[in-house]
């Protein structure tokens, strides 16, 4: 990988052919685990500014230059996790002469309190290709870490670095982007039209001009646009009396940029179904009980994803862009017959993207019911792909893909010119992307979001086999009664295996609470990026044969502090906690009782520890014992309180599946009972 520094340049063409399609991703760390910020990407024209609003792609308005750009979200790492952004540099306008590559971050926050700032570029087999590391950006709130630009009919990328102190506003005026005093006007939603239908979008219909995206003066706490540095403020003067027909002003709620488009989601509520009792059961586009073997289902759920895929072009492009596929016409085929040797191969699907002429082609091998996928089967289809010039093959089954610890093992001839790649999906992930669309970001129409609907229904039917990771693996059981017995050793490799999975489970969890949430939701991991992915598993295993616990933290955004998850595999528990900072104003006993009074929804069972400073844990007591009793959350010696622990045990299951009473559906349910019982009423302010 070309390792760069600020300033320097280097044309992509000189570090591959495969550069129609490049990945940049942006990372950072964070100690505690809760730093985070935004990217975002402004497309320039050759006097150096946006053609319109449009140009600008940030977090409410994630595609742009019709389609060639779009921002991927968050992806987790083995070292944390990193903003990913797909750029089809071949559809890219012409009038584009720059692309500008940036993060900001918000509240008053600033790029100083996050390390190992960094982008990576990578082509579209997924090789990297460039490396550049940020430094000196302390005491500013929004970074450009790079651009793209076009050099004699080739694309070249300059490693930038420069900060802002003026944060996101202050970037996106520089560079031409109206500033929208009103943007942050919420407009109300019409009620749901009914059940099973979506709402429709604005009266200008599908096809209409696209409304601009607009930034607000002052956007999630960051400093008033000027352009600049802010200025230091006046002195206050008093103000004037307002005469009889100036009205009071009404202060404007800081808000995100946000985008005027109308989009297409669910319904909030829907109307009363004209069913006469429950036992009759909407008709449904892909029926699902009449699946009785693994082989149906496999065939079942390839033809209703990718022909949803190629339906809806925001589904389609977004589970397709990460892995090099340019934005253009999709078409999808299933069951084609591909020549390889005596014996013609059959993959279960393929993906064809056509723009501007070209053609981008993936095979696709899918497995459900929680089937592994076969080493043979994707080695035979990566041969095949090399041979006739296909860009990837993509797998898609109930596992979850880790950094350094690959689902199949497959060979790379590297003295072939022609390289593909092997990219995986889970079927949460899918599972996920289309929640994100259909309930919180929104599709072009309302037949698209009918379509996203009936492929939800299908893909979470108990009997379609596309339920996600949902089995601890053969080493679960052995390992839980070592622990009993106090038998299990360090370096065994069935503990890396449990490792491994328990990893896998947090993931999945973060897919399925980030889709039903809309916020990211991301699991926590407090090491420095660079360091090795198997040398960190190892070490867990190594602690969970000393302690018997299973240790995940997981960051929704939004929340103060970060969830943890602990599984103790000698009592047979789950705690999922939270610390939250006291309040800095008031008496300690003020401080006790608002947190009781914000929890007043809260489980009875809620355990309340009170964190001391420069101590061990302090006061302790559940909700229903300190309900009546506040003070006892007060430390006896009048030490300083710098915030509280929240706690919510529960029985933890025994079987390794996702069976009513398997682990995996317990860890499930204790999330869930404790971020809508508990994390909820945090997050809402103290009455």
């Amino acid at each position: 990988m070309h390792e760069m520094v600020k300033g320097a340049n280097v044309g992509l063409t000189t570090l591959s052919e495969d550069v129609g399609s490049v990945m940049v991703s942006l990372g950072w760390s964070s100690t505690s685990g809760e730093g985070d910020a935004d990217v975002s990407v402004l497309l320039l024209d050759g006097d150096g500014k946006v053609r319109s609003d449009v140009d600008f792609c940030f977090y409410n308005n994630p595609v742009a230059g019709n389609g060639s750009v779009q921002l991927l979200g968050k992806t987790p790492t083995a070292d944390g996790s990193e903003d990913r952004i797909s750029f089809d540099l071949d559809a890219v306008p012409q009038e584009i002469e720059k692309v500008v590559v940036a993060a900001s971050r918000y509240e008053g926050s600033r790029f100083g309190e996050l390390d190992d700032l960094r982008l990576t570029l990578a082509d579209s087999a997924g090789d990297g290709l460039v490396r550049f590391a940020v430094e000196g950006a302390d005491e500013v709130s929004a970074v450009i870490f790079g651009e793209l630009y076009r050099r004699s009919g080739e694309w070249k990328f300059r490693a930038v670095g420069q900060g802002y102190a003026s944060g996101l506003a202050g970037l996106a005026t520089d560079y031409g982007v109206d500033i929208d005093d009103d943007a942050g006007q919420d407009v109300p939603e019409p009620e749901a039209p009914g059940p099973d239908t979506a709402e429709q979008p604005a009266a200008t219909g599908q096809d209409g001009p696209e409304p601009p995206a607009r930034v607000p003066a002052q956007s999630r706490g960051a400093d008033p646009v000027t352009g600049s540095a802010p200025e230091p403020p006046a002195a206050p003067q008093e103000p004037a009396a307002p005469g009889p027909a100036d009205p009071a002003p009404v202060p404007k709620p800081a808000r995100r940029p946000r985008t005027a488009k109308k989009k297409v989601t669910l319904p909030r509520t829907a109307k009363k179904s004209l069913a006469d009792n429950d036992t009759w059961r909407s008709a449904r586009l892909f029926p699902v009980p009449a699946l009785k073997s693994d082989r149906e289902r496999e065939t079942r759920a390839t033809s209703v994803v990718l022909s949803v895929m190629a339906q809806v072009p925001e589904f389609g492009r977004r589970l397709t862009a990460g892995f090099g596929a340019p934005a253009g016409r999709m078409e999808t085929f299933t069951e084609v017959t591909l020549p390889h040797g005596e014996s013609p191969r059959r993959p279960d699907g393929v993906v064809r993207v056509e723009r501007a002429g070209k053609l981008w082609t993936a095979l696709v091998e899918t497995k459900t019911n929680g089937n592994a996928l076969k080493p043979d089967q994707v080695q035979a289809y990566m041969d095949i792909a090399a041979r006739r010039g296909y860009e990837a093959v993509i797998t898609l089954s109930n596992d979850v893909a880790l950094e350094g610890s690959p689902l199949v093992d497959v060979r790379i001839d590297r003295r072939r010119k022609h390289k593909v790649a092997l990219w995986h999906l889970s079927w949460a992930e899918v599972v996920h992307q289309a929640q994100m669309l259909i309930r919180h970001e929104g599709v072009g129409n309302a037949a698209h979001a009918w379509l996203l609907q009936e492929l939800l229904q299908y893909l979470q039917h108990e009997n379609s086999g596309c339920h996600g990771f949902q089995n601890m693996g053969a080493a679960w059981v052995p390992v839980r009664r070592g622990i009993d017995e106090e038998t299990l050793c360090q370096g065994d490799a069935r503990a890396l295996e449990v490792i491994e999975n328990w990893e896998r489970l947090i993931r999945q969890v973060c897919l399925r609470l980030g889709g039903e949430l809309g916020q990211k939701v991301l699991p926590v991991q407090r090491v420095r990026r660079g360091s090795d992915p198997g040398a960190r598993r190892t070490e867990l295993a190594d602690r969970l044969c000393e302690q018997g616990r299973l240790n995940a933290e997981i960051r929704i955004e939004g929340t103060p502090g970060v969830l943890a998850i602990t599984a103790d595999l000698r009592t047979g528990k789950l705690r999922t906690s939270i610390e939250v900072p006291a309040e800095e104003t008031g008496y300690p006993l003020t401080r006790a009782k608002r947190l009781v009074r914000r929890l007043a929804e809260a489980p009875a069972d809620l355990h309340i520890e009170t964190l001391v400073e420069g101590q061990g844990p302090g006061p302790r007591g559940t909700l229903e014992r300190l309900r009546p009793e506040p003070a006892d959350l007060l430390p006896k010696d009048g030490a300083q309180i710098t915030g509280f622990r929240l706690s919510l045990f529960k029985g933890m299951g025994n079987g390794r599946g996702s069976a009513e009473t398997g682990f995996i559906r317990s860890v499930d349910e204790a999330v869930d009972r404790f971020h809508a019982q508990v994390v909820t009423h945090v997050e809402a302010p103290a009455v």
